[in-house]
C-alpha cells in the first residue's frame, strides 16, 4: 500500500490550535456517533494534534483514515508523559479503538513460580507475577509444554504439589508420595537441607545454569556409584536424563546469563508482523507473533510502543532487558515497566553483534506473521450484515420469578471469549409484580446508555421480535442518530442445538437471518445466549436467597436493616454469622461491646432454634 496512491481527503473537523493547551495529557478522537476512534499520548498536546491535520498527503494510509473520520476530540490532561501512558493503556484496553495498536491475544503466558519464602517450597505453575518473594520462570506461551515439563520435573524432583492451605491442613500423605513424587513434608519429618538441595537444582536448571547442574549430578552419581550406593546413583542418573530432556529444545543464541525479550518488524504485502523471542540465561526459550493487517513500518514507532505498553501489563514477567528495533530512550516506558515488574527494565537497541542477530532473528519470526484465519467476529459480521466487526458483544437476557424480582443480566464477549468482569445485573424493583419483559428491556437500554462506555459493537438479546423491538424503540429514544447494532436470538419448536429450532432476528428484517443450522456462528450464538441466562438465574436466585435471609436476619431483636447491612459487608453467609464469636462481632465498625453481646446473643438464639 503506497502513499501516492492515498487519495486526498479534506478533513470535516476544523483543528484550532488555541482550543488545545501545549501540556502533556491523552487525546480521544471521536466519529459522528461519538464512537472512540483513536486513543493517543502527547507530552505537548498541542504540537501532537497539530501533526494530524498538516501536510495530509504525506499521511499514512491508516492516519489518513482517521483523520477523515474524526468530528471531535476530547483531551484529558495529566502531570507528566508517564501518567498519560498509563492512562493511554488503560483506555486503549478498555475501549479497544478500531485505529489502535489493540493486542487481540493479551493473555497471560504460563510461568513456573518457586515460593522460596515457604518453609518447604512449592514448584507451580501461574500466569501471574506477584511481588511475594517467589522466583518466577518463563514465560511458555504453551501452557500445555510448561504443564508437559511441571510433570517431568515432580517425577525426579519430588517437591511437595499442594497449595499452603492444604500443607497447613493435611492429615496423612497423598497420592503423589505413593507414587514417590513427593516426600510428604506436611506430615513426614523431611530433613530440610536435603529438601533444600532438591530446591537448588530445580532452581539451577530453570535459571539455565543446566551444564552446571548436570556436571554437579553427574559428580554425585558417581560418587555414590564408588561407594555402591546404586539406589541413590540411579536417583541421580534420572535426574540428569530429566535435566537434558527438559533444555534439549531450548537453543543457546548469545554466551551470557541475562534475561531478555527480542522485537522484531517484518512488513509484508499484507500488513506489518511482529515477533518476540523470549531468551532466559542466553538460550532462547519461546517465541510469539502478532499481525496488524494494512500496517506499515512507517507506523514501526508507534506499534513497538504501544506492544510494549500493553504487552508487558501488571502481574506479567518483565525481564531485565528488552531488545528493540526503535529508539524509546525519551519514553517513560522504562520507568513504568520497572514499577510494574520487580526490578529496573531498559529498553534499548542492539549494540553487540550478538544482539542484531536476535533482532535479525526476530525480525525472521515476525516476517512468518500472517493475518489469522477468520475469527468468530468476522463471521458474525458477514452472516448478521453488521457495518463494523463485533469486537464486544453484549448479550442481554430478562428473567423474573412469578413476575416477581426483575432482573436483566448482562454478560460480556470481546474478541470471542468471555469477560466475566464485564457481567452487570440490573435489577427493577419498580417492575415487580408485572412480569413485563419488553418493559424491563427498554428500561435496561436506559440504564446500559447512562452507565457510559465502553459500547458494544453489537447487542443480542435472548427473545424474539417483541424485544428487539422494544429496546430498539427505547434506544432511539436516548440516541438522536442511530444506535448500537441488535440482534436477538429466539428458541422455536426444538431446543436442540444445530436443529431448527433457533431464530436469529435483526431490526428492519421481517424474517430470521440465514444462518445455519450447526454453523460455528450459530453455536456462538447459542453459547452467549446460554451464558446470559445462566448469569442472570444465578444471581437472581442468589438475591432471592439474601433477601430471605436477610429478613430472617432482621426479624432478631437488636438487628435492623443497618445492622444486617454491617454483617452482611463482614460475612459471606448466615452461617459464618452464627459461628461467629462475640469479639469478631465487637470488631466491627460501630458496634461495640453491649451491642456485640446482644447480637451474638440473638444468632446463638437463632442458631440454637434451627437445630431445635
Amino acid at each position: 500500500m503506497l502513499k501516492k496512491n492515498i487519495p486526498h481527503i479534506e478533513p470535516k473537523f476544523k483543528f484550532l490550535a488555541a482550543d488545545f493547551p501545549d501540556t502533556p495529557g491523552v487525546y480521544l478522537m471521536k466519529n459522528d456517533a461519538g464512537r472512540i476512534l483513536y486513543v493517543g499520548k502527547a507530552k505537548r498536546l498541542r504540537k501532537r494534534l497539530a501533526s494530524y491535520f498538516r501536510a495530509l498527503d504525506k499521511h499514512t494510509p491508516k492516519t489518513a483514515a482517521l483523520v477523515s473520520h474524526i468530528r471531535s476530540i476530547d483531551i484529558l490532561l495529566t502531570s507528566t508523559e508517564k501518567e498519560a501512558l498509563l492512562l493511554e493503556s488503560g483506555l486503549i484496553k478498555k475501549h479497544r479503538p478500531r485505529y489502535n495498536i489493540v493486542l487481540k491475544d493479551d493473555k497471560q503466558y504460563a510461568l513456573f513460580k518457586l515460593d522460596k519464602q515457604a518453609e518447604f517450597p512449592r514448584l507451580s505453575i501461574t500466569r501471574k507475577v506477584v511481588r511475594d518473594g517467589s522466583v518466577y520462570f518463563g514465560p511458555f506461551t504453551s501452557a500445555s509444554a510448561a504443564r508437559t515439563v511441571w510433570k517431568l520435573l515432580g517425577k525426579v524432583f519430588p517437591l511437595r504439589k499442594c497449595t499452603d492451605t492444604t500443607f497447613k491442613n493435611r492429615v496423612r500423605p497423598c497420592l503423589y508420595y505413593d507414587i514417590h513424587q513427593c516426600w510428604a513434608p506436611c506430615v513426614k519429618d523431611v530433613d530440610r537441607s536435603l529438601y533444600n538441595d532438591m530446591v537448588q537444582r530445580v532452581e539451577m536448571l530453570l535459571s539455565g545454569r543446566s551444564s552446571e547442574l548436570v556436571d554437579s549430578l553427574t559428580r554425585q552419581m558417581k560418587a555414590a556409584s564408588k561407594i555402591m550406593a546404586f539406589e541413590k546413583a540411579a536417583v541421580f542418573r534420572d535426574q540428569i536424563r530429566a535435566v537434558k530432556k527438559t533444555v534439549e529444545g531450548q537453543v543457546a543464541v548469545i554466551h551470557d546469563n541475562r534475561d531478555r525479550d527480542v522485537i522484531g518488524l517484518a512488513q509484508s504485502d499484507q500488513g506489518l508482523g511482529l515477533g518476540v523471542l523470549f531468551v532466559r540465561q542466553g538460550r532462547l526459550l519461546d517465541e510469539k507473533q502478532f499481525f496488524w493487517p494494512g500496517l506499515t513500518l512507517d507506523e514501526g514507532p508507534e506499534v513497538v510502543e504501544s506492544f510494549i505498553a500493553q504487552f508487558y501489563g501488571p502481574g506479567r514477567f518483565i525481564p531485565s532487558m528488552i531488545l528493540a528495533p526503535y529508539d524509546c530512550e525519551d519514553s517513560p516506558l522504562s520507568e513504568v515497566l520497572a514499577e510494574r515488574g520487580v526490578g529496573s527494565v531498559r529498553i534499548v537497541l542492539p549494540q553487540t553483534t550478538k544482539e542484531k542477530q536476535l533482532i535479525g532473528l526476530a525480525r525472521s519470526v515476525a516476517a512468518q506473521a500472517r493475518e489469522r484465519k477468520e475469527t468468530i467476529s468476522t463471521r458474525l459480521q458477514k452472516v448478521l450484515r453488521l457495518s463494523e466487526e463485533p469486537v464486544r458483544i453484549e448479550c442481554i437476557d430478562a428473567s423474573h420469578l412469578s413476575g416477581s424480582n426483575m432482573r436483566v443480566g448482562q454478560v460480556v464477549f470481546e474478541d470471542g471469549r468471555r469477560n466475566p468482569e464485564a457481567s452487570r445485573i440490573y435489577a427493577f424493583p419498580e417492575l415487580d409484580g408485572t412480569g413485563d419483559d419488553y418493559a424491563a428491556l427498554a428500561a435496561w437500554a436506559k440504564r446500559r446508555i447512562e452507565s457510559g462506555p465502553p459500547w458494544p459493537d453489537l447487542v443480542l438479546l435472548d427473545g424474539g421480535r417483541g424485544q428487539l423491538s422494544a429496546v430498539e424503540a427505547a434506544l432511539a429514544k436516548c440516541v438522536d442518530d442511530g444506535c448500537w447494532e441488535l440482534a436477538s436470538i429466539a428458541k422455536g419448536e426444538s431446543r436442540r442445538a444445530g436443529e431448527l429450532g433457533d431464530f436469529i432476528f435483526r431490526p428492519g428484517r421481517k424474517n430470521p437471518m440465514p444462518l445455519k443450522p450447526g454453523s460455528a456462528e450459530l453455536l456462538f450464538l447459542q453459547k452467549m445466549r446460554d451464558a446470559a441466562h445462566r448469569f442472570v438465574i444465578g444471581r437472581q436466585r442468589k438475591s432471592r436467597k439474601k433477601a430471605v435471609l436477610s429478613s430472617e436476619l432482621t426479624s432478631l431483636p437488636g438487628i435492623g436493616p443497618k445492622t444486617a447491612r454491617i454483617l452482611w459487608d463482614r460475612f459471606a453467609s448466615l452461617d459464618d454469622m452464627l459461628e461467629a464469636e462475640s469479639a469478631t462481632i465487637r470488631a466491627l465498625p460501630g458496634i461495640g461491646r453491649k451491642r456485640a453481646e446482644s447480637i451474638h446473643t440473638a444468632l446463638q438464639s437463632l442458631k440454637a432454634s434451627r437445630k431445635g
